[in-house]
């Protein structure tokens, strides 16, 4: 039996775990066995700008497969990791066919981090609203990994990566995109 904890007590768990496992890879590696036929790991990586943004969340999952579709069609099965090189935008994945969502999400945002003069921050050389797109940023992440199945990214139906502008005068994003699989 697995212990499952719900409100800090721990109850015992005696329902059935289904695990379908779709590929394996075995443990040793073609790397000092270059005839071998077992697929070898392979890496790539690509850094990808974003044009500025208006302030709240942008779906832009089609933007960054337009720009890697084509490295990572090759892969079978692996991991895609993206990495904003930023502090005052984040990335999440969230929902991808209603737009009311990523507009409520910033209505959310706007009034648990509070801005202009009247907030506590102490760090305000950069304007004021800085410092909440700092910690929305924190809240949010700035890298996500998605899994890659069969050439693509493996997402619920409904899911799609959000870019969330924190800033109201927004510059270009990076984001560092590095697949790793087979």
């Amino acid at each position: 039996m697995l212990p499952l904890s719900f409100g800090g007590i721990a109850k015992p768990f005696s329902g059935r775990i289904s695990v379908k496992c779709e590929y394996t890879i075995p443990l040793r590696t073609t790397i000092n066995n270059p005839s071998g036929s077992m697929a070898s790991p392979k890496w790539a990586q690509k850094t990808v700008t974003l044009p500025p943004q208006r302030r709240g969340c942008h779906l832009v999952t089609s933007k960054i497969m337009k720009e890697i579709g084509q490295e990572m069609s090759g892969f079978k099965c692996g991991l895609a990791h993206f990495f904003l090189q930023h502090t005052s935008a984040s990335l999440t994945i969230n929902e991808n066919y209603d737009s009311d969502v990523r507009d409520d999400t910033e209505t959310f945002l706007s009034r648990v981090v509070p801005e202009g003069t009247s907030a506590p921050w102490k760090h305000t050389l950069e304007g004021p609203d800085d410092m909440p797109a700092h910690i929305k940023s924190s809240m949010f992440g700035c890298n996500l990994t998605i899994p890659i199945t069969d050439g693509k990214l493996n997402m619920g139906t409904w899911q799609g990566i959000w870019l969330c502008e924190h800033r109201d005068s927004a510059t270009p994003r990076r984001i560092v995109i590095t697949l790793n699989g087979i």
